[in-house]
């Protein structure tokens, strides 16, 4: 089975903590593995690692391949498929689908999103061997089976088992002996919408299942179900045109509301194990750990008479007399909310990108193809960087206008070009470049290069850039 991985979302209902530059997926929020990380990991439960595609946006490709990396994970460059603007879940996966079918030819293929917390169990790996199966037959979604109401999730209403799944429940058993429930497929009755609470419960009380937003489609049986439910999504994929021209064509849509909520032939497999899509703070705090009273979170507090908090925050955080709110402390924002009132926090999200507020893409803390950098202050006219160029890379031979650069060498050595100069600074050394004055820094080494960088000029903004040479293909727009 082959796997494609929808990697492009933006994680906007988790700010401050995430942002455009930085999405949920690439967060490491539990541990040194970030969600995306993770995920690549569970794809090879049914997939080698190049039968693995990766959905994602263009401005993600570098952190695709820096994140695999430090897995030491090889995805063949051509499975990561760059999309060039975000049009929603249907035509992401169309794109994977119909680059799979051109490679290997028809064959079922597992669809999972990034940015989800699953426990891989057996009943996990069972699901998925009755789903691929399935899949010959029926376009196939996975449904939670819900330990609680919950109003965060859609919800799928299921009919009666289908004939494959009686056929699978024979296959399966040699694996597990499990209620004969999870070793089934069913086909779908219905797709509900987040509920309010009462009705959350009715759904738990009939037997519904959480929407997962996995599946796994046979290639062919999907192709013929875009062709037919959302013909311009097949139209526009099978034109001749570029994948910019394509993308201008069609629709911003989900799969959910262009193929599976009017597809005849979807069965639902339930799966029965923890999974969360960290869709808010409030389900964040679902799958962090508490202690006595129940606080949860990662970084340094203190709750004095506090319970039932969530406090994410990078300096010491102190609570007193509080419960049931959300804390999260990102260094250069502070968010406040109440639980269950965190899906309003996209709200923020909005007004800030509306406004041009650069808080909207990215923290203190920018990724660049090359490395990162941390703004560690600014005023007026200087700005303080911490610079790290990860071993092998090199920035692009630039020049700025408005301000002059002075380099101090912490960690590492560093190959230094200034217009035909070129040196090399040790641990401690320093240099000065006026601007106007072209330069290039370089890691030669197998360590990272830790740089402090003090900026002096009328204008600090990051697109007083010129670039001569770049090794990631970057224009002048992109730092």
């Amino acid at each position: 089975m082959k796997t494609i991985i929808l990697c492009g979302g933006k994680g906007t209902r988790l700010w401050p903590l995430s942002r455009e530059q930085l999405p949920k997926q690439f967060i490491k929020i539990f541990d040194d593995k970030s969600l995306f990380q993770r995920t690549v990991e569970r794809a090879k439960l049914f997939s080698q690692e190049d039968e693995i595609f990766i959905v994602t946006n263009k401005d993600y490709k570098f952190r695709v391949l820096d994140e695999l990396k430090e897995i030491n994970i090889s995805i063949p460059e051509r499975n990561i498929l760059l999309e060039p603007s975000g049009k929603n879940t249907l035509p992401a996966i169309y794109f994977g689908i119909k680059t799979i079918k051109e490679i290997y030819g028809d064959c079922n293929v597992e669809v999972i999103p990034s940015d989800h917390v699953i426990n891989t169990n057996d009943a996990y790996t069972e699901a998925f061997k009755i789903g691929e199966n399935l899949a010959n037959y029926e376009l196939v979604t996975f449904g939670i089976n819900p330990k609680t109401p919950h109003t965060g999730y859609g919800y799928i209403g299921i009919g009666k088992a289908t004939k494959e799944g009686e056929h699978h429940l024979t296959d399966v058993r040699r694996f597990s002996k499990s209620a004969d429930f999870q070793n089934k497929a069913f086909k779908v009755k219905e797709f509900k919408e987040k509920p309010n609470l009462e009705t959350a419960k009715k759904y738990v009380r009939e037997g519904y299942l959480w929407n997962s937003g996995m599946f796994i489609f046979n290639t062919k049986i999907f192709t013929e179900a875009v062709k037919n439910l959302t013909p311009e999504i097949y139209t526009a994929f099978e034109s001749s045109g570029s994948l910019v021209e394509i993308y201008k064509k069609i629709p911003e849509i989900s799969v959910d509301y262009g193929i599976i909520e009017k597809a005849k032939n979807v069965s639902v497999v339930p799966l029965n194990t923890s999974w969360n899509d960290l869709g808010s703070f409030d389900a964040m705090y679902d799958v962090y750990d508490k202690n006595k009273d129940e606080n949860a979170g990662r970084g340094e507090f203190i709750a004095v008479d506090s319970s039932k908090n969530l406090v994410i925050t990078k300096r010491l955080t102190a609570l007193v007399g509080v419960e049931n709110l959300v804390v999260i402390d990102s260094g250069d924002a502070l968010l406040i909310a109440k639980r269950g009132e965190t899906q309003k926090v996209k709200e923020i999200f909005k007004i800030l990108k509306n406004k041009g507020d650069e808080r909207a893409i990215t923290d203190k803390t920018a990724y660049r193809p090359w490395g990162q950098y941390t703004v560690l202050e600014e005023g007026e006219r200087y700005k303080i960087k911490h610079i790290v160029v990860l071993p092998k890379k090199r920035l692009s031979l630039q020049m700025h206008y408005h301000r002059s650069e002075h380099w101090i060498v912490v960690r590492g050595m560093a190959k230094i070009v200034v217009d035909d100069k070129e040196m090399f600074l040790r641990n401690g050394e320093s240099t000065f470049i006026p601007s106007g004055f072209t330069h290039r820094i370089e890691n030669p080494g197998k360590v990272p290069l830790e740089i402090m960088e003090v900026q002096i000029g009328e204008y600090l903004g990051e697109d007083d850039i010129e670039r001569f040479e770049d090794d990631f293909g970057r224009g002048k727009e992109k730092v």
